[in-house]
C-alpha cells in the first residue's frame, strides 16, 4: 500500500452497464475479445438525424436490477442504468443492505444533461391551430401545462441517480452530484476519496451514468462535438488517435464503484481491485494560444505525479479519453508529451471509447471500469480501428491484440471539449 497516504482509498466492487455487456464478465470478455458495441442507432429514427450510427444497450431490463421498483416510473434512463450498475457493484463488493452503517456509507455520482424523450410532452405542446398569439399563450397555461405529467421533472434533475442510488442502499451519508461532462466520475472519485480519508464514511458507492441515444441528444452533440459521419461500417466508426478519424460516436452507459478505507475493507475481508493512489484536476482556462490547450490536463497529470512520487516508466498503461475527433485526439496527446516528456511514447495506451463511443458523464466511469479489469486481470485490450497511427499523436496505442499487462500501476484521464479535465493513478493490490 502507498505509505503516503494518511488512509488509503481501495475500490472493492465493480458494476457496469454497457453496449458491450451488462456486469463485469461480460463487459471484460467483450473487451478481451474486441467486440464492438457500436452500430446503427435502432432504438430511435435515425434517417434524418446527422449520424446514424451510435452504442445502444439493447438488452437491458431495469426490473432485474432496481429493487425499489415503483421508482422506475420516475426514472430517466440514465437514471435506470446508474441505479442497476451500483447494485450490481454492492453485489460485487460483497455488501447487502445493512452491513455498512447507513449514516457512514455516502454516494458521489457524476451526470449529464437528462433530455425529455418526445414522448414526454407531446400532448402539451401539440399546436390545435387557430387564434392569435396571445391565445396560444394564454392556451398553454389554462389547458396545456396540466397535459404534461405531474412527476416529468423528477426524470430530469441531474441529481436523481444519486438520490435514489442512496434510497436503493439506505445510504445516509454524504451525498453529492458531478456535473462536469466526462469528467465527472473521476471528480467523483476524488470527493469521495476526500469523504472517507477525512473520516466522514466507511464506504461510498461512487459513479457516473448517461445515455446519449435520444434524437435531441445526438442533435445537441453535433452541435458542440464533431460526430462522425461513416455510414459504410459502424463497428469501424469510433477510431480514437487513428490518422483518418473524423469524429465521436454517441452512446449509453454506467459503471459504478464501491470505495472503502483499506482498514474498513480488510476488517471486513473483502476482495480488493485497487489502490485509488491520486486523483488530479484542471482546465484550460482561457487562452487563444494552441501550445496552451490541453493545459488542464497536463497540470492534472503532473500533479498525480508529483503527489504520488511516480515515474512515467512506472506507469503500466493509459487509459485514454480518446475522442475520435481531430482536434480533442491532438491536444490529448500532446498532453501527455507536455506531461510526461518524449518517454511516454513508450507507454502502452488503451482508447476504450472505440468499443462503445462518448456519453458524457458516464464515458470516464465505463472507460475507467475497464482499466481497473485490466489491472486485475494483468491484460490489455486492443484499441478498435488504430489501423494508421497519426504522427501528431506519437503514442504507443494497443492494436492487433492483447497484451500482457507486467505493471500494477495505471493512469486513467478524461478532458471535455471545454478543457476541464481529471487523471487518477491506480494500483493493484
Amino acid at each position: 500500500m502507498n505509505s503516503q497516504h494518511v488512509c488509503p482509498v481501495v475500490i472493492t466492487g465493480i458494476g457496469v452497464v454497457s453496449p458491450i455487456g451488462i456486469g463485469k464478465e461480460a463487459f471484460w470478455r467483450s473487451l478481451k475479445d474486441a467486440r464492438s458495441g457500436i452500430g446503427f442507432l435502432k432504438s430511435v429514427p435515425s434517417s434524418r438525424l446527422p449520424s446514424k450510427v451510435g452504442a445502444e444497450i439493447h438488452d437491458f431490463d431495469p426490473v432485474q436490477h432496481i429493487y425499489n421498483r415503483k421508482f422506475l416510473k420516475v426514472m430517466s434512463r440514465d437514471v435506470q442504468l446508474g441505479v442497476a450498475a451500483a447494485s450490481m457493484s454492492f453485489r460485487d463488493a460483497g455488501l447487502s443492505r445493512g452491513q455498512v452503517d447507513p449514516d457512514r456509507l455516502g454516494v458521489v455520482f457524476g451526470s449529464g444533461h437528462i433530455s425529455s424523450t418526445p414522448e414526454e410532452l407531446v400532448a402539451a405542446a401539440r399546436v390545435d391551430g387557430g387564434g392569435s398569439q396571445k391565445d396560444q399563450f394564454d392556451r398553454w397555461g389554462s389547458e396545456r401545462m396540466g397535459k404534461i405529467p405531474p412527476l416529468w421533472l423528477l426524470r430530469q434533475l441531474p441529481n436523481m441517480p444519486a438520490c435514489h442510488v442512496a434510497i436503493e442502499h439506505d445510504a445516509r451519508g454524504h451525498n453529492n452530484t458531478i456535473t462536469s461532462r466526462e469528467s465527472s466520475a473521476l471528480l467523483a472519485f476524488a470527493e469521495a476519496m476526500g469523504t472517507i480519508q477525512r473520516g466522514a464514511a466507511d464506504c461510498m458507492i461512487v459513479g457516473a451514468s448517461s445515455s446519449a441515444t435520444d434524437p435531441f441528444d445526438v442533435a445537441r452533440f453535433n452541435s458542440f462535438e464533431s460526430l462522425t459521419r461513416r455510414e459504410d461500417d459502424p463497428e469501424r466508426a469510433c477510431r480514437p488517435f487513428d490518422r483518418d478519424r473524423d469524429g465521436s460516436v454517441v452512446g449509453e452507459g454506467s459503471a459504478v464503484f464501491v470505495l472503502e478505507s483499506y482498514e474498513h475493507a480488510v476488517r471486513r475481508g473483502a476482495n480488493i481491485y485497487a489502490e485509488i493512489m491520486a486523483v488530479g484536476s484542471g482546465c484550460d482556462g482561457r487562452s487563444s494560444d494552441p501550445k496552451n490547450h490541453g493545459a488542464g490536463l497536463v497540470a492534472s497529470i503532473r500533479s498525480v505525479m508529483r503527489r504520488t512520487g511516480i515515474d512515467t516508466a512506472e506507469v503500466g498503461h493509459i487509459n485514454a479519453h480518446g475522442k475520435s475527433t481531430q482536434r480533442d485526439d491532438l491536444v490529448e496527446a500532446r498532453s501527455y508529451h507536455r506531461a510526461l516528456g518524449d518517454n511516454v511514447s513508450r507507454v502502452p495506451v488503451m482508447a476504450l471509447g472505440s468499443y462503445f463511443g462518448q456519453f458524457d458523464a458516464g464515458t470516464g466511469a465505463v472507460e475507467l471500469a475497464g482499466s481497473i479489469l485490466a489491472l486485475h486481470h494483468r491484460e490489455l485490450p486492443v484499441t478498435l480501428n488504430y489501423e494508421t497511427p497519426d504522427p501528431g499523436c506519437r503514442l504507443n496505442v494497443i492494436r492487433d491484440q492483447t497484451i500482457p499487462l507486467h505493471n500494477s500501476i495505471a493512469m486513467s484521464v478524461n478532458r471535455t471539449s471545454m478543457g476541464q479535465s481529471t487523471a487518477c493513478l491506480l494500483r493493484a493490490v
